[in-house]
């Protein structure tokens, strides 16, 4: 329990840091006190589904990313993101391959930075 609650602090921190949100930015957007959010980035505090429904939304991401983090909802099979694409019935065929070449160069210019 306390390593998920860690993961979902430090996936909470990463998805702030990446909206370039301060940490008292993101608890008044998601009507939380500073405290308290610094506690659940911490991993100490194990938010209510409803506080991580408010700070998804603060974060503009699912709320179910979240929840899935914190233990609250098992991770369906979900597609990647290349089948997703590939089952986009709304692109067609040279659409669908340069989204799945842009993500692929997003991807790799991540795993690279992180090296």
């Amino acid at each position: 329990m306390k390593h998920q609650l860690s993961e979902l602090g430090d996936f909470i921190r990463d998805q702030r840091e990446r909206s370039a949100m301060s940490l008292r930015k993101l608890a008044e957007t998601a009507g939380i006190s500073n405290p308290y959010l610094s506690q659940i980035e911490r991993g100490l505090r194990k938010p209510s589904a409803e506080i991580l429904k408010s700070i998804a939304r603060a974060l503009s991401i699912r709320a179910e990313s979240l929840y899935e983090k914190a233990g609250l909802l098992e991770g369906g099979d979900r597609p990647t993101v290349v089948e997703a694409i590939s089952a986009d019935l709304q692109l067609n065929a040279a659409q669908k391959q340069a989204l799945t070449q842009i993500y692929a160069s997003f991807v790799g210019a991540q795993d690279q930075e992180e090296t």
